[in-house]
């Protein structure tokens, strides 16, 4: 009784984890396209089918076609400082990257 009470307990724990996990996840991205929304979409495409406002501005989407996403994680600290001609510089804090990463990755 003792091994079924403890296997029910585990797999209960597992099922929160997993729930809190998926939610975690759900929240960084809907804080990575609020960067997004913010800071791009008026150049970029931030979503899986509109082309960019801006021609020469890559859509979100495709990001991934060119290089790892992950490896924008450095620019994106120190501050972007090229791209194309109209973009602005920002930088973001490590949370708004962690975020803004998992949000371009959902859009793969």
């Amino acid at each position: 009784m003792r091994v079924a009470d403890s296997s029910l307990r585990l797999a209960l724990v597992l099922i929160f984890a997993l729930g809190l996990a998926r939610r975690v996840e759900a929240a960084s991205v809907e804080q990575g396209r609020h960067l997004a929304l913010l800071y791009c979409a008026r150049c970029h495409a931030i979503d899986k089918v509109s082309p960019s406002p801006l021609r020469i501005a890559p859509p979100f989407r495709n990001l991934h076609e060119r290089y790892p996403i992950e490896t924008l994680e450095e620019a994106l600290a120190e501050g972007i400082m090229t791209g194309h001609p109209s973009m602005p510089q920002f930088q973001f804090e490590p949370d708004q990257i962690n975020d803004f990463l998992i949000f371009l990755k959902s859009l793969e």
